[in-house]
C-alpha cells in the first residue's frame, strides 16, 4: 500500500481493513505507523552481536563486522530482502521521520558491536577505537544500502558491501 499510495498518504484504517483487523487492534499491536515500518529493525542489534560472537576472535575486526553487516542484510537478520523488504527501504529512506528513526536505530544497533570488538580489543572504555570502527563500519554498510538501492538493485549487496568496505578498511585490519 505505502509503494502504491505513498506512505504519508496510507491511513492506519486502510492498513487495518488491508489486513483483516480493526484500527483499534492495529494500534495493540503498533502505536503508529512508524511503528509498524521500522519493525523490521527490531531485535537486530542482538542477532548482529551473536554473528559477531559466533566469528573466531582470530578472524580480522573489520572482516567480521564486514560479515555481520553481510548477512544482517542478505538474510540472516530478519529474512531476505524480497521486493516488500527492498519497498520498506525505500520508504524508511524517502521519509524524514522514518529516516531520523532508522538512524538512531543505526547508533543503537552499535553498542552490541562496540562491547563485542572492545573484548576483542581487550582495550579500556575510554579507549575511542572500537566506536570508530565500528561506526565506519556501520557507515560504509549504509553508503553500500544507498548505492544499492539507487542503482535498482543492479549488483548484488555483498560486492557493494565489499566495495564499500575496502574502500575506508584499516590497513592493520585489527587483528588483536
Amino acid at each position: 500500500m505505502f509503494s502504491k499510495q505513498g506512505y504519508q498518504q496510507t491511513k492506519v484504517e486502510e492498513i487495518a481493513v488491508a489486513a483483516g483487523m480493526s484500527e483499534r487492534s492495529f494500534f495493540r499491536y503498533f502505536s503508529s505507523k512508524d511503528d509498524l515500518v521500522m519493525g523490521k529493525f527490531e531485535d537486530m542489534d542482538d542477532r548482529m552481536a551473536e554473528l559477531f560472537a559466533a566469528l573466531p576472535d582470530s578472524e580480522p575486526i573489520w572482516v567480521s563486522l564486514e560479515h555481520v553487516l553481510r548477512d544482517i542484510a542478505v538474510g540472516g537478520g530478519q529474512g531476505a530482502h524480497d521486493s516488500a523488504d527492498l519497498a520498506i527501504d525505500r520508504i524508511v529512506r524517502s521519509t524524514p521521520s522514518l529516516t531520523a528513526r532508522y538512524l538512531d536505530k543505526m547508533s543503537q544497533m552499535q553498542r552490541p558491536l562496540i562491547a563485542a570488538v572492545r573484548a576483542r580489543l581487550d582495550s579500556s572504555p575510554g579507549d575511542p577505537r572500537p566506536a570508530a570502527i565500528v561506526g565506519a563500519a556501520f557507515a560504509c554498510g549504509m553508503a553500500a544500502q544507498q548505492v544499492w538501492i539507487e542503482t535498482d538493485y543492479a549488483d548484488t549487496f555483498e560486492h557493494v558491501l565489499a566495495q564499500s568496505m575496502a574502500a575506508v578498511g584499516p590497513s592493520s585490519h585489527l587483528v588483536p
